[in-house]
């Protein structure tokens, strides 16, 4: 099979749309490298549809005079050589970093450019990988160490399961001459520039990926960052609230709870049982096994009670709640629903970023195999009780 055919076949055996995102500074020359590595050196090949090309105005120019110009055009010159199919790659898929006046960065200069630059790179992989239908091949080699950085971060922000992060690499002596692009089919000769360099045969190069795995977190992102433009600080945060900074703050006269800054309002049955596993949780007390749903169970509703008492006071206990504390029906299925109907609030609001905020455990404690308890310390834990 020849070298377009392999590309070609390579390319429909994927029903996903293929984009290669990469950063660059003035040195264009990692797109063509990354894309002859990945179209050619590798096995199997891998040809992206599109490609995205992030940078600095500077950068920009570089790129347009370097591989989209007639001559030398190196992008075209590499696409031909190899025999690759058509893909998309012109001026409009080059992104222009911003500064804080939506005026184009000319360089990566202070603290400043380079929060504009993290937001930046962060909001294009996020809009990118939106879309289920793409796959997504990242590079860090390009551009001022900063923006390599902040590509892999956004990747492990945002990432999904069939994206990837790679960082190309080239043989001594070719990476550091300019005048390199990627190695060519025949022989193409690098002049020397200056004293002690010798010619070059490109023919002679290689190149090739260094894969990089990374810690994919987008499932821990609550989704109001991941379908809206949000900042790459904010996203962090979020990341790291979700994995062990959750602060849980009920505040019983008001009917609401604070998760992280937001302010959620639950119905009083919901914050009567959230109260419930809070206090628990400051006792440091075991999981609390879920009552029977056949029966009903006096000796659990008389703890239930005498917890809730401590936690909210006697006055405080919802009405709702207390009739069922009282009566003599079964309490299982409305104690499981009214805790998932109110993670499920809490999800929806993005103000949980984790994937629950209660544990449900196994205890096998009086034949019973479900327990109840909060995935937070009890540091993390405050209640608010009514003055």
């Amino acid at each position: 099979m020849n070298t377009k055919s392999v590309q070609v076949a390579n390319k429909k055996a994927s029903t996903r749309r293929r984009i290669l995102i990469c950063v660059t500074g003035l040195s264009p020359q990692i797109v063509t490298e990354t894309l002859y590595a990945l179209c050619v050196a590798q096995t199997p090949a891998w040809v992206p549809d599109e490609i995205r090309l992030i940078t600095t105005e500077r950068g920009s120019a570089n790129a347009r005079l370097m591989l989209l110009s007639d001559s030398p055009g190196w992008f075209h010159r590499l696409c031909t050589d190899w025999k690759l199919p058509p893909i998309a790659f012109d001026a409009s898929h080059i992104e222009v970093l911003k500064d804080a006046q939506g005026q184009a960065l000319d360089d990566i200069r202070d603290d400043q450019d380079n929060q504009r630059a993290a937001d930046g790179i962060a909001d294009l992989v996020r809009r990118l990988t939106e879309d289920d239908n793409t796959e997504i091949h990242a590079s860090i080699a390009g551009g001022r160490k900063t923006m390599g950085f902040f590509m892999g971060y956004a990747m492990s922000l945002w990432g999904r399961p069939q994206d990837r992060l790679s960082h190309v690499l080239v043989s001594a002596p070719f990476e550091s001459r300019p005048e390199f692009f990627y190695p060519t089919p025949s022989s193409l000769v690098i002049p020397s520039r200056g004293p002690g360099q010798d010619p070059l045969d490109a023919q002679t190069a290689k190149v090739w990926l260094g894969d990089i795995p990374f810690v994919r977190l987008r499932g821990l992102l609550p989704v109001s960052l991941k379908d809206q433009r949000s900042g790459f600080a904010q996203a962090v945060e979020a990341a790291n609230q979700a994995l062990d900074q959750v602060a849980l703050e009920i505040d019983i006269s008001r009917n609401c709870v604070q998760i992280n800054q937001h302010t959620i309002n639950l119905p009083p049955m919901q914050i009567g049982l959230l109260c419930l596993l809070a206090w628990r949780c400051q006792q440091q007390l075991p999981a609390l096994p879920a009552p029977s749903k056949e029966a009903d169970d006096p000796v659990w509703k008389a703890q239930v009670r005498h917890d809730l008492q401590k936690a909210m006071g006697e006055m405080h206990i919802p009405d709702r709640l207390d009739q069922r504390l009282n009566d003599q029906l079964a309490m299982g299925d409305t104690f499981s629903q009214q805790l998932s109907k109110m993670e499920k609030t809490l999800r929806d609001s993005g103000a949980l970023p984790l994937s629950g905020l209660i544990d449900r455990t196994n205890i096998g404690s009086r034949g019973r195999q479900q327990g109840y308890s909060l995935k937070l310390t009890p540091e993390r834990v405050q209640i608010i009780k009514p003055a």
